[in-house]
């Protein structure tokens, strides 16, 4: 618009402008278009001889891929036919291998093979063949061969043969060994039972244990091969050295009852001499509530031997059991455990494919401290079992004669327990089971000592004096003091001391009251004044409590037996100044009685002259042989007594005489003895006496 000059409003010859160019280009596209047709043929030809060639160069490029595709083709199978042949070359070399393996592991030497079906374990060579033989037998039968080749029939007919060879090889040792055993069952040991009068002994039996040494490994052998024949042996051997032992220990404590038996119990004696002493003895055992006189002869001497004798059984028990515990866990391999309950355990066990590759056979193993501690204990049982009952019966017997032989069981048995290296041990569960049993048989014995307290009624024909049960107490204590001093038992003694103790003062009030010819004031008196003394002496201070009431109720018997006894012999002279004392106490002024007709000077001079000191005197020594009846001798309490009734009577005297000065001063009124006089009286009715 700006080059036609034209304003807006001139559009319409803008348009026609234009449209006059556009004509003129169309007519020179249309001339420019026929003028290059000629040119377009050209090319189009061209683009068709293009064409062709282009579709020959690609027939060419098939041909080319074919012949490709054939040989790739060729060369994966050529490459297969390699990779095949590799691993069936690779699968001959193994299975060449593996057969030379089994070859190898499951042959055997003929040496071997001949020790196997005919061993002889009578000499040290042919011993040491069998062992080789078996653990070459052990080695095969326990190759380490895939378990798909154990199905071969070739390792079966193999396996058919080391089955054979070992049942053979079995039978020879399982009869050696019996035979062994049996005999070895009879052996007298490294040193024969003691004889009477020599030192107490007991056996080891080390030469059994020498002589069974080289067929330890044979019987390790049998534990994985044949556990039937090794069940067979194991009990075998207990049975025969369970006799042996038993035999043993019987006549050992034979012996020791011997000697507990000294010199003047004959040691040169039978069983039957023995046993005839227990017969022979009282059938009473010594309690505490019976008289001395009933109690059966004891001989202190023979209760240091037992005890002496009782601990060397213990101590002498100790290392037998030991040395036969430490052989078996050796010979009879306790301390490993079969994981299988199979009779043989081998890699040739037919056992199904899959679980033989899952669960590999496992040999025996170390077993834990628990399982090995329960074998061996439960084997030591069955080789000494005679020690519980040996024992239990051994104490019984001198229990039988003199109770107290239990108390030295228990603190015997109870050190050998507590002082155990091994608590676990068959011997310790042994001593343990027989210390429950003397444990029994004691508190069993403290009961009866108790119950005879209560039973215990004193002497009823004469005058009581002491009881006996207090009187046997000392006795019953220094014994059990020299059995239980130091010891870890002392709380089951003192247990019963205070129960024992406690019975002694609930029954000599009872037996006072119930007794007819002495005062139940002097019976107590005297029995817990002995028993004060007593527990004084001793010093047991679980006791001390006991001794300070023993003090009280004997200070208390005291005291109501002086009351009752004594009473008061001025009788008249108290009465007149009770009523005296009556008027003052309802008003009337002490220097004012003397006004009172009824006790008026007159009057209590009336009354004072009823007891002069002759008759007094004589009055006292009366009571005097009254007392010196109830009383007994051995206690020595009659002086005591006398003392008391002294000053009891001085004190009435003091009385008197203060009321006399109170009541009636400057009277001039008096008894007609002194304290002096009282004294002398008392002293010379003691000493006439």
């Amino acid at each position: 618009m700006e080059q036609c000059g034209f304003t807006v409003s001139n559009a319409e010859a803008f348009m026609e402008i234009l449209a006059k160019d556009l004509s003129i280009l169309d007519g020179e596209n249309v001339q420019s278009v026929l003028a290059s047709e000629k040119r377009v043929s050209s090319l189009m030809e061209q683009l068709d001889i293009a064409i062709s060639e282009i579709e020959r160069l690609e027939n060419q490029l098939n041909s080319y891929d074919d012949v490709l595709c054939h040989v790739r083709n060729t060369m994966e199978k050529m490459e297969e036919k390699n990779m095949l042949i590799e691993i069936a070359h690779r699968n001959n070399q193994k299975l060449l291998m593996e057969l030379e393996k089994v070859i190898v592991e499951l042959e055997m030497d003929n040496k071997h093979q001949r020790s196997l079906v005919d061993a002889d374990l009578t000499n040290p060579q042919g011993l040491k063949d069998a062992i080789e033989a078996g653990k070459a037998l052990q080695a095969v039968m326990n190759a380490e061969i895939h378990p798909a080749l154990v199905q071969l029939s070739a390792v079966q007919d193999q396996k058919k043969r080391f089955d054979k060879w070992k049942i053979k090889f079995s039978q020879i040792i399982s009869r050696h060994l019996n035979n062994l055993f049996i005999y070895l069952g009879n052996d007298q040991g490294d040193q024969g039972l003691s004889t009477h009068g020599q030192e107490l002994s007991l056996p080891k039996h080390s030469s059994i244990h020498k002589e069974l040494q080289p067929y330890t490994e044979l019987m390790h052998w049998l534990k994985v091969m044949d556990r039937k024949a090794y069940n067979a042996l194991t009990k075998v051997y207990t049975t025969a050295l369970g006799k042996l032992y038993e035999r043993d220990i019987k006549q050992f404590l034979e012996d020791a009852k011997h000697n507990v038996a000294g010199s003047s119990g004959g040691l040169g004696g039978s069983r039957e001499d023995i046993s005839g002493k227990v017969k022979g003895q009282n059938n009473y055992i010594a309690l505490l509530g019976i008289e001395r006189e009933q109690w059966p002869d004891t001989d202190i001497a023979e209760r240091i031997r037992f005890h002496q004798v009782f601990e060397k059984i213990l101590s002498l028990l100790e290392p037998v059991c030991l040395s036969e515990q430490q052989f078996c866990v050796s010979f009879f391999q306790l301390d490993s455990v079969s994981p299988t309950s199979k009779n043989t355990q081998t890699t040739l066990d037919g056992l199904a494919l899959e679980n033989r590759l899952e669960e590999p056979i496992i040999l025996p193993q170390q077993r834990d401290e628990r399982q090995m501690n329960e074998e061996v204990r439960k084997m030591m049982a069955e080789i000494f079992g005679c020690i519980e009952p040996e024992l239990v019966n051994f104490i019984n017997h001198y229990e039988k004669v003199d109770g107290i032989y239990c108390m030295y069981g228990l603190v015997r048995l109870s050190q050998h327990v507590l002082s155990a290296h091994d608590a676990g041990s068959f011997l310790s569960k042994s001593f343990g089971s027989v210390l429950v049993q003397v444990k029994r048989n004691y508190d069993r014995y403290m009961q009866l000592q108790l119950q005879s307290v209560y039973d215990s009624r004193g002497n009823r024909k004469s005058k009581c004096g002491i009881l006996p049960f207090v009187a046997n107490f000392e006795e019953f204590v220094k014994t059990a003091e020299s059995v239980f001093k130091e010891t870890d038992r002392r709380t089951d003694l003192d247990k019963w001391y205070t129960k024992i103790v406690g019975a002694m003062f609930e029954s000599i009030p009872i037996i006072a009251a119930d007794h007819q010819k002495t005062p139940p004031e002097v019976i107590k008196m005297e029995n817990f004044h002995h028993l004060y003394a007593l527990l004084s002496q001793l010093k047991i201070s679980v006791l001390d409590t006991q001794r300070k009431e023993a003090k009280l109720k004997y200070s208390e018997a005291l005291k109501a037996y002086v009351t009752r006894y004594f009473g008061r012999p001025l009788e008249k002279l108290n009465l007149f100044f009770e009523g005296v004392q009556a008027k003052v106490g309802q008003g009337v002024k002490e220097s004012e009685i003397s006004y009172q007709l009824a006790y008026s000077k007159q009057e209590l001079r009336k009354v004072i002259k009823e007891y002069p000191a002759k008759e007094v005197k004589r009055g006292l020594d009366h009571l005097y042989k009254k007392v010196e009846k109830h009383l007994c001798e051995e206690e020595n309490l009659l002086q005591v007594v006398w003392r008391a009734m002294q000053e009891e009577f001085i004190q009435q005297y003091k009385y008197i005489e203060d009321l006399v000065q109170r009541c009636y001063p400057g009277a001039m009124i008096s008894l007609d003895f002194s304290i002096e006089d009282i004294l002398q009286f008392f002293s010379e009715i003691a000493r006439s006496h």
